[in-house]
């Protein structure tokens, strides 16, 4: 079974759900990035968008601010058991942030490669060239990782959310 099928339809609306979020930050300007922290009974706990703007702080990822509030929160054994639904792939700063959390399991959206075909060199968005899934099987625990997941649906805000604010 390919980790696509293990989704179920709880997954993907919660996958759509984040994608929305992520379309209303756009609306409003904000970087269309969210994430939403999950329990293992599907309830949403948390959610996130990009917290970039207003101080331009680089290192307000969705899922890092996400992250820093859920570790907060709770233990890393309850969120083991948690999942983070993230409108594109965390880069190495958020899965680091996710797996010093204790955090079990990410479903992303929009692939790390597929973004940076789309915001090129944007000053905004500096990507990196590293796969969530090389930095959290760098580490001592394992991290279910799923996606990308309805990435054409992901890729759309950003498309035009980067298109309209060029360099």
């Amino acid at each position: 079974m390919s980790e696509l099928e293990k989704l179920d339809e709880a997954d993907l609306a919660l996958m759509r759900r984040v994608l929305a979020l992520a379309e209303s930050l756009a609306n409003d300007g904000i970087h269309p990035f969210a994430a939403l922290l999950v329990d293992d009974q599907g309830q949403v706990l948390m959610e996130q968008g990009n917290a970039y703007l207003p101080d331009h702080d680089m290192t307000g990822h969705a899922e890092r601010v996400l992250m820093t509030r859920a570790s907060k929160t709770w233990r890393p054994d309850f969120l083991a058991r948690c999942t983070m639904y993230v409108s594109a792939e965390p880069c190495c700063m958020c899965a680091g942030s996710a797996y010093w959390a204790g955090l079990g399991r990410v479903v992303y959206g929009l692939s790390e490669h597929r973004l940076k075909q789309i915001t090129g060199n944007h000053p905004e968005n500096p990507t990196l060239d590293l796969p969530c899934r090389q930095v959290f099987e760098s580490g001592q625990r394992p991290v279910t990782v799923i996606g990308p997941v309805l990435e054409d649906e992901a890729a759309t805000v950003h498309k035009t959310f980067w298109q309209n604010h060029g360099h």
